[in-house]
């Protein structure tokens, strides 16, 4: 495996110096590189934090700015930040009006980020993102795993916060926003965490894995490659059962690249997905498409679907400035 790397010791702080200094009007490093920060802390605003292994760029030091996060946490890739990480990013973007902790489904940022939650002496609450309707339990989790949804509750969390919602509605909504979104992803390739240096699962050039997680975990099970179309049957199907959509209902369709898959194979994603869910009369009224949620170097994409209504697609549609995502400023 080749890299754009000096050492893997020092790769992810090498990369966060990087990233602030390229986006330092949005952005400031925290001391010891503990967390991204937002340059400009908005007063009376409640702080929405969250983090994550690195390995998954732009999550989530990329979501950090205007109208998403007011801090991120990176550990090691595919590792949870620590406890003091998360607390240190709290109390230095705490602006008085409580902390509210976005934490993807994974034994490791649960554990560490509700640490920090008791640690905190400030009010402060939890959102649990669980999306991926793969499968139950996997090797990270107990439970769904959260995954690519994970951007589309801070971006609404995010609008909410910076017009003045409260801590507890903005717990309401997240966990509201969490309920009504659903993942599920493919993986034609592995990827290679490179101080392992050898792939993290093995698959033959024919073969596909349905409902892989974001860090290459299995998903419901290994077939042979199939087309595009069958692809997105499969994957949005089983996001619209999940969700139980009825016909005429709104969404956002999500298709996120995993890191090694071209802007041109995740579009053609997107209409095979669209025509998914026009069949199902479900109308996706607002698109994203790219690699947001990422899982290193690995080919393949995931689906994710979140039903709305008209308060929910106006924070979607809110103004956001960050260093990865940005419209309406």
């Amino acid at each position: 495996m080749k890299n754009l790397m000096n050492d893997v010791d020092t790769a992810l702080a090498e990369s966060l110096d990087g990233f602030a200094a390229a986006h330092a009007d949005i952005v400031t490093l925290g001391d010891d590189r503990e967390f991204v920060r937002r340059s400009a802390v908005k007063p009376g605003k409640v702080a929405l934090i969250s983090g994550g292994g690195a390995g998954h760029e732009p999550l989530h030091a990329g979501f950090v700015g205007h109208g998403m996060l007011d801090a991120a946490c990176p550990g090691q890739i595919f590792t949870s930040p620590t406890p003091n990480q998360m607390l240190n990013a709290a109390q230095a973007v705490d602006s008085g009006a409580g902390v509210l902790f976005i934490v993807k489904n994974y034994s490791g940022d649960m554990m560490n980020f509700q640490m920090a939650a008791d640690m905190l002496d400030q009010e402060n609450a939890v959102v649990i993102v669980n999306d991926d309707v793969a499968v139950e339990d996997s090797t990270y989790t107990t439970g769904r795993r959260g995954v690519a949804g994970t951007l589309i509750i801070e971006k609404m969390l995010g609008a909410a916060a910076e017009r003045g919602d409260s801590l507890t509605q903005l717990k309401a909504l997240g966990d509201a926003v969490n309920k009504a979104t659903a993942s599920m992803g493919v993986a034609l390739t592995s990827c290679t965490v490179p101080a392992a240096g050898k792939p993290t699962f093995q698959i033959g050039v024919h073969e596909m894995e349905v409902g892989v997680g974001i860090h290459g975990e299995p998903g419901r099970r290994r077939v042979p490659l199939a087309s595009a179309d069958a692809i997105a049957e499969e994957l949005t199907s089983a996001v619209i059962k999940d969700l139980a959509l009825a016909q005429g209902q709104q969404v956002i369709l999500l298709v996120n690249g995993f890191g090694g898959t071209p802007l041109l194979e995740l579009y053609l994603m997107v209409n095979a997905a669209r025509k998914v869910l026009a069949r199902a009369g479900v109308k996706a009224v607002r698109y994203l498409t790219g690699s947001y949620v990422t899982s290193l170097e690995m080919a393949g994409c995931s689906i994710t679907v979140c039903a709305v209504d008209a308060g929910m697609l106006a924070l979607w549609d809110a103004p956001v400035h960050t260093a990865a995502l940005r419209w309406g400023m």
